[in-house]
């Protein structure tokens, strides 16, 4: 890795344990602290610049507005639980040989969160998500941050927004090139925000019911005026109860509600048990389909780029619900 430091600033803040990329220090870690990101380094070597990014939405942002002044490592494939990833040995070769690292934040890679902080220490690193205005950010009954804002295409499209400064900042002399490389992705995904009111828009809204598997939707329901239940809670690591399993089934029963969905990176084991209680009710609930959540499709599909997980995702809800 070659780097260029802009400044003595910079050299100070490298040696005393904190890069930008975590401002104020390792308390930031974790929290959105709104603001520009700033970038006290610039890049110096040849292209591509070796980008490592921990889910595949994150990888999306990236490989869109870098193209092809990017090669991009990401950690995290189809199917994976990002609450519950552990890093291997080769994740941190790669995260290691990594010229910039991004990640989406909000302790959505929760045990991972150490292993940035170290690494903010030697290397830009950014979380995604923490640079955005903290009243967009939803809020747990606890206080936890809901870290899943891919869910509401308008907010992560503000992401976009941030990989865009970030990569201005540290590549400067292709600044323009990710500046219009930005503008055409968020433009498409202003396009597909529109696209998936329009079609949500077409469910009755006493039909406008989404039930899954963990507490992901959140952002979901408040963009698209969907109402979300999740038995798990926002994170997979969190265990469904008795009790909240019969407090849905109650809630399922009493609204008739006739789907609910599955999700690609997380058991169905207790999607069943819901199910099953709902029979013994005397209420038959049907899997409406399988949603992608925390993790995109498998490469080589549709469902393997941001847009493509979204549309399928609201053509399975419409299709269930209307």
């Amino acid at each position: 890795m070659n780097i260029h430091t802009l400044s003595s600033f910079a050299i100070l803040a490298l040696v005393g344990g904190c890069n930008s990329s975590t401002p104020n220090g390792d308390d930031k870690h974790g929290h959105p602290h709104a603001g520009p990101p700033i970038v006290t380094q610039t890049y110096n070597g040849t292209y591509p610049i070796r980008v490592v990014c921990t889910t595949g939405m994150v990888a999306e942002l990236v490989r869109n507005i870098g193209k092809e002044r990017v090669e991009i490592v990401s950690l995290m494939g189809s199917g994976v639980d990002p609450h519950t990833y552990k890093a291997v040995p080769g994740d941190v070769t790669q995260l290691n040989n990594a010229d910039i690292i991004f990640y989406s934040g909000l302790h959505l890679e929760g045990k991972m969160g150490d292993v940035f902080v170290r690494m903010a220490r030697k290397k830009p690193t950014f979380a995604v998500t923490e640079f955005l205005d903290e009243k967009s950010i939803l809020e747990t009954a606890d206080g936890a941050f809901d870290p899943h804002l891919w869910f509401d295409v308008s907010l992560w499209s503000q992401t976009a927004g941030v990989v865009r400064d970030v990569l201005k900042a540290y590549d400067p002399p292709h600044a323009a090139e990710y500046q219009s490389n930005a503008d055409a992705y968020q433009a498409e995904l202003k396009k597909v925000d529109d696209e998936s009111k329009t079609q949500l828009a077409e469910v009755p809204e006493s039909q406008r019911v989404l039930i899954t598997s963990h507490d992901a939707f959140r952002y979901f329901g408040r963009a698209y005026k969907v109402e979300v239940r999740g038995i798990q809670g926002i994170s997979t690591e969190s265990e469904a109860g008795v009790r909240e399993i019969n407090e849905l089934v109650d809630f399922i029963v009493s609204r008739k509600i006739k789907a609910v969905f599955v999700e690609t990176s997380v058991s169905d084991r207790n999607m069943k048990a819901l199910i099953e209680g709902c029979q013994a009710r005397g209420h038959a609930v049907t899997i409406g389909g399988t949603l992608f959540s925390d993790a995109m499709g498998d490469a080589g599909t549709p469902e393997a780029t941001y847009i493509g997980m979204v549309r399928h995702n609201v053509r399975t809800i419409v299709k269930a619900l209307r």
